[in-house]
């Protein structure tokens, strides 16, 4: 698949949890959509609205929604959690549950509501222990959520290092004790299996310039039926009943339109971004998390298996993703020397906390992998 995207032949690109690259038919649809707004007299009325309608039912698709209007078009993870903050009512002293070193934009929001509800952050770290260590963690978060509990809030996985979350009992656990389940999205939506008709999470977040292809900018918002009548953060016309009508605007509507378009952001149809967008979700659609997670794992875990041998601690296979893993170093390591070893050969990755973060894709090969253990090898 390396021919539908145009990565440089002497580079390792294992660092799409940070950005993606763009597959050449979104290269052209954004230069379709630049050229759009070349000439403006191009644009439409409808150009503002149905491709912002195929965006949000090919997103539906994707996560396993069955209705497109509970899907919207926001420009990032922050916007949508401020959206779902904005809407939640707790009562004095009721707990949010967070886990340990969550990515900013799935922590700041939460604090924010348990100021202005007099709530409590719990924070559940991971166990020290290198054994089962990710089904620990998912037990001591199960055991934190009870009747004091109104909200948990967390991703699908780590995204430091690709532990893996048991999304159905937490939502069953909170099911159980009428709280709200808020999940961050944006490292397995369209990487790793996940359906909303299953897991039923009231809102899920998930950024586009990531696993999903999409411009630096652009992300999605799922919500559930507890915000079918919220307040949005910011009125704007193209949210309210009516607004495809341009020579009545002024003729000011009270209602919004139906269930999550409310949250959509101001001039969401952007007609580059979009365009790009649709072209991308085009893409992720054709090709399954499975057989995604099949192939990171086929190339990836001889390299796991010797960095293991040499004492690095990977999450055990069943217990993390494959397209997404956290390395780390045994004690007294130089990081920054494989830092620079790393960047001399052309091999981009991340780090995140005490992890070197891998995260690969099916342009992805297992020579690459070869690579990056001959290079750091010696180092550790």
């Amino acid at each position: 698949m390396k021919e539908l995207f145009d990565l440089p032949n002497d580079i390792t690109y294992l660092n799409i949890a940070a950005q993606s690259p763009i597959f050449n038919s979104i290269y052209e649809a954004g230069i379709e959509g630049l050229q759009q707004k070349l000439h403006p007299h191009t644009i439409g009325i409808s150009d503002y609205f149905e491709p912002v309608k195929e965006l949000k039912l090919q997103f539906a698709k994707l996560i396993g929604a069955s209705d497109y209007n509970r899907i919207a078009n926001i420009p990032s993870v922050s916007y949508g959690m401020a959206s779902v903050a904005n809407n939640i009512r707790l009562d004095k002293g009721s707990e949010i549950i967070v886990v340990d070193e969550q990515f900013p934009s799935n922590i700041y929001s939460w604090h924010r509501l348990a100021e202005r509800c007099n709530a409590k952050i719990v924070t559940i770290s991971a166990p020290d222990t290198k054994i089962n260590r990710v089904q620990k963690w998912n037990e001591e978060i199960l055991n934190a959520i009870n009747e004091n509990t109104g909200l948990v809030a967390m991703g699908h996985i780590h995204w430091s290092n690709g532990a893996l979350f048991n999304l159905k009992a937490i939502r069953k656990k909170t099911k159980e004790n009428n709280a709200l389940l808020v999940i961050d999205g944006s490292q397995t939506i369209g990487a790793f299996p996940f359906s909303v008709s299953e897991i039923e999470p009231d809102a899920l977040i998930c950024a586009g310039y990531k696993w999903l292809f999409g411009p630096y900018g652009c992300a999605y918002g799922y919500y559930g039926s507890y915000f079918d009548n919220g307040i949005p953060i910011e009125e704007n016309w193209s949210n309210r009943f009516n607004s495809e009508n341009f020579a009545g605007l002024t003729a000011y509507e009270t209602g919004y339109k139906p269930l999550a378009n409310r949250y959509a952001a101001g001039e969401g149809g952007s007609f580059i971004y979009v365009k790009m967008q649709n072209a991308a979700l085009k893409g992720v659609l054709q090709w399954q998390p499975e057989q995604i997670q099949e192939h990171c794992k086929r190339i990836s875990e001889e390299t796991i298996s010797k960095l293991r041998e040499k004492g690095c601690y990977i999450d055990d296979d069943n217990q993390r993703t494959h397209h997404l893993f956290g390395i780390k170093l045994p004690e007294g390591k130089n990081i920054e020397l494989i830092k620079s070893a790393l960047n001399q050969h052309k091999i981009y990755v991340s780090y995140r906390g005490d992890y070197i973060r891998i995260s690969s894709h099916i342009y992805n090969t297992k020579d690459e992998f070869d690579k990056f253990y001959d290079v750091i090898s010696p180092l550790i």
